[in-house]
């Protein structure tokens, strides 16, 4: 069956046929998600950290991998604009002008101010979108030029934000960019309904961690599906600050919050981005090895409450499918 076309802001940014993102996610986004993300007419973006790190690739080879996968159909990156390390930041920069090298066109930047990415993928006709959870960090985004908001609110995974769809979109709409939504859409009645609300797209993680083509371990796949909303809580082990988690006994045991000398270097301005590295760097690997081990293993499946909707593993493509039958009814 036809996938039907719409036509947002996103769509024609991104020069996709159904605005819907599958957002970058550590260590999920293995090269053959994102590509068959792009193929069905949505866009997949790609994580540095995960195809080089998680999943051992050469980062030039993998977006070739993806654009012969996708048909040639566009792929976006994701870039992290975080500050505490020159080491970081001198890599994603390589890995920015190897994308647009390969000709990736589309970006989502986020955790930092993006006016750098803005400046270096204006030249060639490209397009960034940035994460946010508030007007004032929209209010900076929109002042470095970025061409979008992705609205990451209370109920998506990962980063997640304070306030919910209809909240946020009343924030930020009025700055007068596009403006995508992040969180809690795990079926395709709520694509359809932020649609309606006014969003130019969506943006999932979750729904696409459950798909035959992402690399998680059955273990998280199968968490995802037996997930509830009320499941999902908030840990500041991961990086610091809140991360959307599934609890589970491990989580439990380790506790949510910060504690001790963790705490005091985290509320300390000439400390924090050093403790938050630190935090960064060990829940990456962390999230490697629970990945490859699965739920007998010390765990962290990162999630958001859009595991209500979620009852099935399915590939990517009819995902995406479904969703635009459904928003174009």
């Amino acid at each position: 069956m036809t996938t039907p076309a719409f036509d947002t802001a996103l769509t024609r940014h991104a020069r996709i046929e159904v605005p819907i993102i599958c957002g970058a996610m550590y260590p999920c986004s293995n090269w053959e998600l994102v590509a068959a993300a792009s193929e069905a007419g949505g866009i997949g973006i790609v994580q540095p950290l995960s195809l080089v790190y998680a999943h051992k690739g050469d980062f030039r080879e993998s977006l070739r991998k993806i654009n012969l996968a996708a048909r040639g159909k566009p792929i976006g990156m994701n870039v992290l604009t975080e500050q505490s390390s020159k080491v970081y930041l001198d890599r994603m920069s390589k890995w920015l002008d190897i994308a647009l090298e390969e000709g990736v066109r589309y970006f989502v930047s986020s955790l930092g101010n993006p006016t750098w990415i803005v400046d270096r993928v204006r030249s060639v006709g490209g397009v960034v979108y940035h994460d946010v959870t508030e007007r004032k960090w929209a209010e900076k985004a929109r002042d470095a030029g970025v061409h979008g908001l992705i609205a990451v609110n209370d109920r998506a995974g990962g980063h997640a934000g304070q306030k919910g769809e209809k909240a946020l979109l009343d924030e930020i709409g009025p700055l007068g960019l596009p403006v995508v939504c992040a969180g809690g859409i795990g079926d395709e009645a709520g694509f359809a309904r932020v649609l309606r609300m006014g969003y130019a797209g969506a943006q999932l993680g979750t729904r696409f961690i459950a798909t035959t083509e992402c690399s998680a371990h059955p273990d998280y796949k199968q968490a995802i599906l037996n997930a509830k909303a009320d499941d999902v809580v908030l840990t500041d082990k991961i990086s610091g600050v809140p991360v959307a988690v599934i609890r589970s006994p491990y989580v439990d045991a380790v506790g949510t919050k910060a504690t001790g000398l963790a705490k005091l270097l985290l509320r300390n301005n000439r400390t924090k981005h050093y403790m938050r590295l630190y935090y960064s760097l060990r829940s990456l690997w962390q999230l490697k090895r629970s990945n490859a081990r699965g739920a007998g293993y010390e765990q962290y499946f990162q999630a958001g409450k859009s595991v209500e909707g979620i009852d099935q593993v399915e590939p990517a493509g009819e995902i995406i499918r479904r969703y635009a039958r459904a928003a174009a009814a």
